[in-house]
């Protein structure tokens, strides 16, 4: 069935990786994702499969007990899991963003306190920039450090954390006009803190509260929440990176590694649409025949499993192009805008060929057709990714006249 989105050049390592992510998806995954959805139920058996496999601590170097593996490695597995419940690759989302943050910008004592354990998956991390009136404008945030002796307080109100419950981890995104005169660019005066707290609702620490999960039409099972802080006192050694006014650029790096990470789950959600669509079509007779003999049915299929090859390839060419140490925001962007999309459009095609069952919970594409919209706005709109497509080409096509 593993024709489409084929990748070339791996190692053996890899694809031993890959063939075990696989294998544990069709076994423990598929069988339960749909029931588990309709529930809301917080996966936990999967997550503790997926720390027995080693796989919290994938992209984390082996020196602080990883498996110091690729972006690519990490994407292609993203791809496997969303192929069975893109919410369980959301689960790991954001605590990837997290690890790697503090890979490329934390303190050395950063590193060697949170690494091992977010290795083990003993410690999960989320990280929080959006806020209510926020939106795609990160230059608009409100809520402030304010520095007071060794430590900063922070207050205001963050939007839209995926793993806000459950994680133990958030690295989040506040203004820190500390340093910084006034007039100072908005993205010059963030700073990224890294606060500890205990899994659940309610207050989860003095001074931070996590309300509740919010209600999503989709992406079920992992907990969305709000995140509020009033009066929380963050000692000064938990900016990461250990200075100030680096926050947006530290986000913004973590980002680009989400936007490979929603590009493979776009590409594997489209992969699992395929297979349900092309699946169905030979099960299903109309008027004496299997519609998938049917010219307009082929057709169909045809354009699905064209755009589930288009978007693993430009997945693959992001994650190898910030593999390589090469600036890769073209390339996320156009991978994240294009793999969303097409997702959409295979879903939404594969629903078409079921025809009125589709509509019905029973079929597992019920649960993809609310899914899929939710890779159109997470790690940045389409619009906001065309923004993006289209200053990097026009400083690479800069017209010398």
């Amino acid at each position: 069935m593993a024709r489409l989105a084929q990748t070339a050049g791996l190692t053996d390592i890899q694809q031993e990786i890959l063939s075990t992510v696989r294998d544990f998806v069709d076994k423990e995954i598929i069988p339960v994702a749909t029931e588990l959805e309709h529930r809301d139920e917080y996966p936990q058996a999967i997550v503790d499969g997926l720390k027995e496999l080693g796989l919290f601590g994938l992209m984390i170097p082996e020196e602080y007990g990883g498996l110091g593996e690729s972006l690519l490695t990490y994407a292609l597995c993203v791809e496997e899991i969303a192929r069975g419940w893109m919410s369980v690759s959301g689960i790991i989302n954001t605590h990837f963003i997290v690890a790697y943050m503090l890979k490329q910008h934390g303190t050395q004592e950063q590193k060697d306190h949170f690494l091992p354990r977010m290795a083990a998956g003993d410690i999960r991390g989320a990280f929080s920039m959006s806020e209510p009136g926020l939106g795609s404008d990160v230059s608009a945030i409100t809520s402030k450090a304010v520095k007071d002796g060794d430590e900063y307080v922070l207050n205001g109100q963050k939007m839209w954390l995926t793993n806000g419950g459950t994680s133990s981890l958030v690295a989040v995104l506040v203004r820190s006009d500390e340093g910084h005169p006034e007039g100072t660019a908005p993205h010059k005066s963030m700073t990224t803190f890294l606060v500890e707290k205990e899994p659940g609702f309610g207050q989860v620490r003095p001074g931070l509260t996590i309300p509740g999960k919010i209600d999503k039409m989709g992406y079920k099972g992992v907990d969305t929440t709000e995140l509020i802080m009033d009066g929380l006192r963050i000692p000064a050694d938990r900016v990461l990176g250990g200075v100030t006014g680096r926050g947006f650029y530290q986000m913004m790096d973590g980002v680009e590694v989400g936007r490979v990470n929603v590009a493979a789950r776009g590409c594997g959600v489209a992969q699992r649409a395929f297979e349900l669509g092309v699946q169905y079509a030979q099960q299903r007779h109309t008027f004496g025949k299997a519609i998938a003999q049917h010219q307009a049915i082929q057709f169909k299929l045809a354009e699905m499993a064209t755009k589930v090859e288009a978007a693993h390839a430009m997945m693959v060419n992001a994650a190898r192009k910030k593999d390589s140490g090469e600036r890769n925001d073209l390339e996320a962007g156009m991978a994240k805008y294009l793999a969303s999309e097409y997702c959409k459009e295979v879903v939404e095609d594969a629903f078409r060929i079921h025809g009125g069952y589709g509509f019905s919970k029973e079929y597992e594409i019920e649960r993809l057709y609310r899914e899929a919209p939710m890779l159109l706005i997470g790690e940045g709109t389409a619009e906001i990714q065309k923004m993006i497509i289209g200053r990097r080409l026009l400083e690479e096509y800069r017209f010398q006249g």
